[in-house]
């Protein structure tokens, strides 16, 4: 909600919020946008009673302040239903979903449509360096989207997606992930399929062709206007290099050929780039524009984004939790950072990987590594014992697989085995959705 609360204040409302959660990043955001917040959650903070609270996805309907907004009888609104209400309701959405990729996709497509003159609005769960700041009022047609799959409130259950009715839908992928909320990859292909057959006469779908679950999905669908990217699909790349920490490649499409330059790192990230060319040719954005986006784009805080560098060691913060985002993620960068090793540090703890159904697939999501370390999570979850996650047994996997791996119970623990060790040209790869308890910052100070 904190992307909402930035923009409605920009829109001359006046915003308070309760937050427990907000890791300093967002906090610090939230506050230099002037938006009070409150520490916990408690009745008090609606004594001023306010005109509309909104609430979010994290709360429950024993949270002591939803139940206060119950019997005050005060309105509110889910976040999606506050969009559709307030920003998106004169605009032509274009909608990002899937498993992965939807930040920075819809970052790079939102981006794109500004070089391009278009003025666009978005609402995007990352910040976007070019903009600092995850969200835009503009006064053009468009506006961008990141479409989540998770509930949207207690009062609706529903996936936030289904709020929408984007004009342009782009769809990254559909893999098993939010194993709080969802029983499986049935069931999430379910509400995938769902949300198709709600948009399929009246969106243009742009949909990542290497993906199985996806064109299941698509398979049983009805769509009137359809484009892939992907190997041999309607749009691809060959000659992909990397060369002085920059990106090339030529992307091919309805007999179009273009030679891009960019600074992202990894085929990953090529795909969400392909999907945004796609979108943009769609409304007509031209070449130039389009390559110099790509050339420009300076990224997103926390994807892949460089926290510092100090005696020839770089420090770099990634959001990566699922297998699939770790595996690309350390695919990606490796060719950057050929003459040290790749030092993957790695703090599972969201719902999904704090439980064990991943626990016989992360440790080939290491195999790039040169050296991992895995730190136990602090947050406490309600997850019964028997469906834990075990990060001793992750590192005793990674281990028999030929890469040296450790377990630490806490992150100074991490910083005190890693400095002495750190050599120039080593990069240390952190991952977690979280703030790791400023551990980016810290190893930065101790590296002598």
């Amino acid at each position: 909600m904190g992307t909402l609360a930035c923009v409605l204040k920009e829109m001359g409302y006046e915003i308070t919020g309760s937050d427990q959660n907000v890791y300093p990043p967002m906090s610090d955001f939230l506050q230099e946008k002037g938006i009070k917040l409150f520490k916990g959650y408690d009745p008090k903070n609606l004594d001023h009673n306010p005109d509309l609270v909104i609430i979010g996805n994290a709360i429950t309907k024993e949270n002591v302040e939803a139940k206060a907004v119950m019997q005050k009888g005060l309105k509110y609104l889910s976040m999606p239903q506050a969009v559709n209400r307030f920003i998106a309701k004169d605009k032509k959405i274009i909608l990002v979903t899937g498993t992965h990729g939807k930040t920075t996709t819809a970052s790079i497509m939102a981006y794109m449509l500004y070089i391009a003159g278009m003025d666009p609005s978005f609402m995007i769960g990352g910040i976007l360096k070019d903009f600092n700041s995850s969200f835009r009022i503009g006064k053009g047609q468009y506006m961008v989207i990141e479409g989540d799959e998770y509930d949207t409130a207690f009062f609706d259950k529903g996936p936030k997606f289904m709020h929408y009715d984007p004009e342009i839908t782009i769809i990254t992928g559909i893999e098993f992930d939010h194993a709080d909320i969802f029983t499986g990859i049935d069931h999430i292909k379910q509400v995938f399929a769902d949300f198709i057959k709600k948009i399929e006469r009246t969106s243009h779908i742009i949909a990542f062709k290497d993906n199985d679950n996806l064109n299941h999905v698509l398979n049983l669908s009805c769509a009137d206007s359809l484009e892939k990217y992907g190997q041999h699909a309607q749009w691809s790349f060959s000659n992909y290099k990397q060369k002085d920490s920059k990106t090339y490649f030529d992307v091919h499409g309805f007999k179009k050929t273009y030679t891009i330059q960019t600074n992202l790192m990894g085929e990953h990230n090529l795909y969400n780039c392909l999907s945004c060319i796609a979108a943009a040719n769609k409304i007509g954005v031209g070449y130039d524009n389009i390559s110099n986006a790509l050339k420009t784009f300076s990224g997103i805080k926390r994807r892949q984004e460089i926290r510092g560098i100090k005696n020839g060691i770089t420090i770099m913060d990634d959001f990566a939790h699922h297998p699939t985002a770790v595996r690309e993620t350390i695919n990606g960068v490796k060719p950057f950072y050929k003459k040290g090793r790749v030092i993957a540090v790695f703090e599972p703890r969201t719902n999904t990987s704090m439980r064990k159904f991943f626990q016989n697939i992360y440790p080939d999501s290491f195999l790039s590594a040169d050296i991992v370390c895995v730190c136990k999570p602090h947050i406490k979850k309600n997850i019964p014992s028997r469906d834990k996650f075990s990060t001793k047994q992750l590192v005793r996997d990674i281990g028999k697989k030929g890469i040296a791996a450790y377990h630490f119970e806490s992150s100074d623990k991490v910083i005190t085995f890693l400095v002495p060790k750190l050599k120039p040209g080593d990069l240390v790869l952190i991952m977690s959705n979280g703030g790791f308890d400023d551990i980016h910052i810290k190893l930065l100070e101790n590296i002598k």
